[in-house]
């Protein structure tokens, strides 16, 4: 896990936007916000009870996507993800 207390190499933009983690192995789903992102990646706000995995699918409505993520850290209800890819809308989403 990197440590926070270094310089970001990429700026990220303050946002919020309603997203859902999709979990591969049940198709379940966590809802979550964005709090901010960049190309790279992003800084999710989720319930602190919430099992995330090291790798989902992150689906953001308002874009029209679904982002695979890794988790990079994880701090109460803080969880930053570096993207690796995007896909189009998730056949079992509902939104």
């Amino acid at each position: 896990m990197p440590d926070e207390t270094l310089p970001r190499r990429e700026h990220r933009q303050r946002v919020l936007k309603g997203a859902a983690i999709i979990t591969s192995i049940t198709n379940s789903e966590i809802s979550c916000s964005i709090r901010n992102q960049h190309a790279g990646g992003a800084e999710l706000k989720v319930p602190v009870e919430a099992r995330v995995p090291p790798e989902f699918l992150l689906y953001v409505p308002v874009d029209g996507v679904a982002y695979r993520c890794v988790m990079r850290w994880r701090k109460n209800e803080r969880i930053g993800v570096q993207f690796t890819g995007t896909e189009t809308k998730p056949r079992l989403h509902y939104g």
